[in-house]
């Protein structure tokens, strides 16, 4: 489909192979259009969402389907041709970043989603719609045509599903929001800052209780004149004077000094972080009816991570989870996958007695028991062998665990050394990671004069590589295990009947469909491995069940028959903040 902005559209029925059968039809109401050719609720839970549903080409979800959402159309399953052509695109050996979230200079949704026009479509798209479909079918094609050539072609396949299916996700849950009490938010505020404080030329004073501490900070330094804290070469100064030399200004360095202002300073930079990540400003953008909607970049990380562009969703602090409050009969269902890539790590490598460590609820504990040590030393020489830690007490832990779990050990070595090599690495479903930079290579590589010495900074670009992907393989494959539990999930939560009791307003019924999905459990948060789903309250358990049913089939299709467990610790809670 190929969606005009005045809401009409182009549709055109196609073939296994990706081409053309019959013509392309124009439809004045697209979003009608669409919804006449789903069949109902999701039934299946499956990656892919309803086998009996259509599969929507379009060029991406994030410009076709939220409009979709808005009149109350919701579909089962999408091929995304421009999610889909980053993966090929990565794995083909085309540098897409270096791990940094995708940037853009396109302009931020309002806080509540909405768009004048029907269609979130370009100039080029509204100018020649019929030229769109045709460039749409034949990329598709040829998508399909890279796809079927893959080494493992069913598990990038695999791979291809979930992340369009991710696409869909992250429009819906966009739409949906997440449940916000602004009362609630500015009241936390204004407990930890003082009064919201007044603007001065557009931009807003200091909070009361951040002056406060700047005048404390000026008195504890003995300064004649006030310092800055907001300042890192004043407040350096400052210190110098009073005999404190440090090389920044960073919480990790100032905690090494035993002064009476470093705990003032602390508590400054914490509040102050607050006030100007998620203060009154951000609550003015980004909250309105209730709901925080920011906009989720699936894939915004070169592991197949998710990303936020504006709103910082994936970084709540834990004070304002009080805000995060269901609304009246529903209730916040939160799961996470606990310890997720040592696991990861056991079902990747195959090391039969890692698996047995990882059945046990808590892995930390099991290592600690494999290797005879206390469980502090057995995280830090897990997280070392999968980091790339070496140095101090994460040697010498890494050494017991190396000889405890030979297979586990040598299949992150043999990451490193990849990387080391300049090779690329992939994740359980083929992610593939960067290729090594022209500067990586410019650096690394012999010099042609074998009188010339080899550049000094070989060595130690050569291991920064090798630790990037050995952390690479774990990582990636953990984004794409819960990227594909996610899409059951998705699906499981659509077959769910029953709702919201009578009288409930959070939605309503539209011209295009019975009853709107948002009275049916939804996700509503999603961030590398936990999920939220807003639920009616007596389908809470239901909920529960299908997350762990999800998390199974996760497994099964990620991972294959491995005896590796994947727990999914679920907490049933009115308020987010009571979920940990």
């Amino acid at each position: 489909m190929v969606p005009a902005s005045d809401g009409s559209g182009l549709i055109c029925r196609l073939g296994a192979d990706g081409m053309a059968v019959g013509d392309t039809r124009q439809v004045p109401d697209l979003a009608a259009a669409v919804a006449a050719q789903e069949p109902g609720a999701t039934t299946t839970a499956s990656v892919d969402g309803d086998a009996d549903a259509p599969r929507w080409v379009w060029r991406s979800s994030r410009l076709a389907y939220p409009h979709l959402l808005r009149v109350g159309v919701r579909v089962a399953r999408c091929h995304d041709i421009d999610l889909t052509q980053a993966l090929l695109d990565a794995r083909d050996g085309q540098r897409a970043g270096a791990g940094e979230p995708v940037q853009t200079a396109e302009p931020l949704p309002s806080a509540s989603g909405s768009l004048e026009l029907p269609f979130d479509v370009e100039a080029s798209d509204v100018a020649d719609p019929w030229q769109q479909m045709r460039e749409l079918i034949a990329a598709h094609a040829r998508q399909l045509d890279r796809i079927g050539a893959d080494a493992d072609a069913r598990r990038f396949g695999l791979l291809v599903a979930g992340e369009s299916a991710g696409g869909l996700v992250a429009a819906e849950m966009t739409s949906a929001g997440l449940p916000w009490r602004a009362d609630v938010h500015d009241r936390l505020l204004t407990d930890a800052l003082g009064p919201r404080p007044r603007l001065a030329s557009g931009l807003a004073l200091r909070p009361g209780r951040l002056a406060e501490l700047g005048a404390q900070i000026t008195a504890a330094l003995g300064a004649v004149r006030s310092v800055n804290p907001d300042s890192p070469a004043q407040l350096l100064k400052a210190l110098a004077a009073s005999g404190i030399r440090l090389p920044s200004t960073r919480t990790a360095v100032l905690r090494t000094v035993d002064h009476p202002v470093i705990p003032l300073l602390i508590e400054y930079k914490e509040l102050a972080r607050l006030f100007t990540a998620n203060g009154w400003s951000w609550l003015d953008t980004w909250v309105s009816d209730g709901r925080f909607r920011p906009e989720y970049v699936v894939g915004g990380v070169v592991s197949g991570r998710w990303a936020s562009r504006g709103g910082g969703a994936l970084q709540i602090p834990k004070l304002l989870r009080r805000a995060v409050v269901a609304d009246p009969g529903w209730t916040l269902v939160v799961a996470d996958a606990a310890q997720l890539e040592p696991r990861v790590l056991a079902a990747l490598a195959g090391d039969r007695a890692f698996a047995e460590a990882a059945r046990s609820g808590d892995l930390y504990e099991a290592v600690a028991a494999a290797i005879g040590g206390e469980r502090a030393t057995a995280k830090v020489a897990l997280l070392s062998a999968m980091y790339g830690g070496t140095g101090g007490e994460a040697g010498q832990s890494l050494a017991l665990f190396r000889r405890r779990f030979p297979q586990a050990s040598a299949f992150v070595e043999s990451a490193a050394r990849a990387g080391e090599e300049g090779r690329v690495v992939r994740s359980v479903l083929g992610r593939a990671c960067p290729p090594p930079s022209a500067a990586w290579l410019s650096v690394t590589s012999d010099p042609a004069d074998p009188e010339h010495d080899r550049d000094p900074g070989a060595t130690r670009a050569a291991r920064a590589r090798g630790r990037f992907t050995r952390n690479f393989v774990v990582q990636a494959s953990a984004a794409d295990w819960a990227l594909v539990l996610l899409a059951v999930l998705r699906g499981q939560l659509a077959s769910m009947s029953g709702g919201a009791a009578a009288g409930d307003d959070t939605a309503t019924a539209t011209d295009h469909t019975a009853a709107d999905w948002r009275h049916q459990p939804h996700l509503v948060f999603f961030q590398h491995d936990e999920v939220i789903v807003h639920s009616p309250s007596n389908m809470a358990a239901e909920v529960v069940a299908a997350i762990e049913a999800a998390a199974g089939t996760a497994t099964r299709m990620v991972f294959g028959a491995t005896e590796v467990s994947f727990p999914m610790t679920t907490a049933v809670v009115d308020c987010y903040a009571d979920a940990k």
